[in-house]
């Protein structure tokens, strides 16, 4: 086992890591940047190491600076948590230069599948079911809209290297293609310094499903059952829950064997998360795979019982891996709240500010995954995620009952701040979301509601 470990992130997930190591006896070093020299986590970590100001690129995406911080304080690995570096081949090529572990997939891996592009490819090969779509980057406006007609329009515009909802432009009508087309490869560019685009048929009533695998270095691999992730608004997750309902057992424990057998096949190394979208005719398709450890993870923890970050800090340290398909038991339903300090009435700004107050929820299989405090400030810098609510029941009902409850007893006070909870509160009361008719366009039939409300 690892004696020390940097955690090359912060908010909530750099707090989680952290926890995971005391458990497991690994002391462990936080940086963090001016901004959050007062973060839940920097008080927690056995050292902390401020490696820049607030803009990310100057401090959390500072490779340099990061290696530097472990080579001080002599860490031996590095755990990336999710976003900024976790899925940054080259970071993790760095780290191994440098004599550090790198938390996560072999950079090679990283590289044939954080392209999303390729990713199609390689686990096309491998045998995965594809939506319809290109097989390659579309280099021209006029190669798209080729492409689009012959798998038939709306179609979905994704930037290669695209992550975290961004550079995804739905397009309807062939006259908006080639607009569309130039304007996704501009955002591509600019937020992820490669403007390679490619399409996909977009699927408007989807179900959005995705299967959590553990693999180690040896060869060895196991699935942790499916968790549903249809109810997002802008490619962007609100709520999740494991095992997904109402879909057949049969094709989800399909879509969980393909997963596995497509991480093995590449030689994955880690947990990740492959991602479906399944349509109408309960057909699943495979979209990409988060080559790290994911927001909603815990949704897999509460109902399987087995901590992937511990696994993943393992496996990283050549551990053959200790579960086997057996041990893995699923049991009951669990529910994940993303807490956002946005203001969902003028479509989900951030509202950063001071939290004169901030009371969690308890009670009963609830847990709540946050880095916020009374006196916290939510900075303008970074992701607005102030918290995850978690519940687990028996069923789903009891589930969805506990959350009800669980965030009504969140309660989130200071000068211009509002949260995501009302809405998530809405949802929830939502009569097709409590029948799990869930679809990807839930979000957007809520928001349309709701605007007609107004109006009237």
């Amino acid at each position: 086992m690892f004696e020390k470990i940097l955690i090359a992130n912060r908010g909530e997930i750099a707090l989680r890591v952290a926890r995971a190591c005391r458990e497991l006896g690994v002391r462990t070093v936080a940086v963090h940047s001016t901004a959050d020299r007062d973060s839940a986590v920097v008080r927690f970590a056995d050292e902390a190491v401020q490696i820049g100001p607030p803009p990310s690129r100057a401090s959390y995406l500072n490779a340099a600076a990061i290696v530097e911080a472990a080579r001080r304080t002599g860490a031996q690995a590095v755990h990336p948590g999710y976003g900024f570096l976790s899925e940054d081949a080259d970071f993790a090529d760095i780290c191994a230069e440098n004599g550090l572990v790198f938390i996560g997939p072999p950079p090679q891996v990283m590289l044939a599948l954080g392209d999303k592009a390729k990713a199609r490819d390689v686990l096309g090969a491998a045998g995965l079911p594809l939506p319809p779509g290109s097989r390659e980057p579309a280099p021209s406006s006029t190669h798209a809209a080729a492409v689009a007609a012959e798998i038939g329009y709306p179609v979905i515009i994704k930037a290669a290297a695209g992550g975290g909802g961004r550079g995804m432009t739905v397009v309807t009508d062939e006259a908006d293609l080639a607009p569309a087309y130039h304007r996704t490869r501009q955002t591509a560019r600019a937020v992820f310094g490669d403007d390679r685009v490619y399409l996909e048929r977009f699927l408007t009533q989807a179900r959005h499903v995705e299967v959590q695998v553990l693999c180690d270095g040896h060869g060895n691999g196991v699935h942790l059952g499916t968790r549903d992730c249809s109810v997002q608004r802008r490619h962007q997750k609100l709520i999740e829950e494991g095992p997904a309902p109402t879909l057949p057992a049969a094709m989800l424990d399909e879509m969980a064997a393909v997963a596995l057998r497509g991480a093995l096949a590449v030689g994955y190394v880690g947990a990740g998360t492959f991602e479906f979208l399944v349509d109408e005719n309960d057909q699943f398709h495979f979209i990409e795979i988060n080559c790290r450890i994911q927001v909603e993870h815990p949704v897999t923890e509460m109902i399987t019982g087995v901590d992937l970050v511990q696994e993943q800090i393992h496996i990283a340290c050549g551990t053959p891996l200790r579960l086997r398909q057996p041990d893995i038991r699923p049991r009951g339903v669990a529910v994940e709240c993303r807490v956002n300090a946005e203001d969902p009435q003028r479509g989900f700004t951030p509202t950063p500010g001071r939290l004169d107050r901030f009371e969690i929820p308890g009670g009963p299989f609830t847990r709540v995954d946050t880095h916020g405090h009374t006196g916290y400030v939510v900075g303008p810098h970074y992701d607005p995620l102030l918290a995850k609510v978690v519940v687990w029941a028996p069923d789903r009902e009891l589930a969805l009952n506990r959350m009800e409850r669980a965030l009504s007893e969140f309660e989130v006070r200071g000068p211009g701040v509002h949260t995501t909870v009302p809405f998530l509160r809405r949802v929830l009361d939502d009569a097709m979301f409590r029948k799990g008719r869930l679809s990807t366009g839930l979000v957007g039939r809520l928001l349309d509601e709701s605007s007609q409300t107004r109006t009237a």
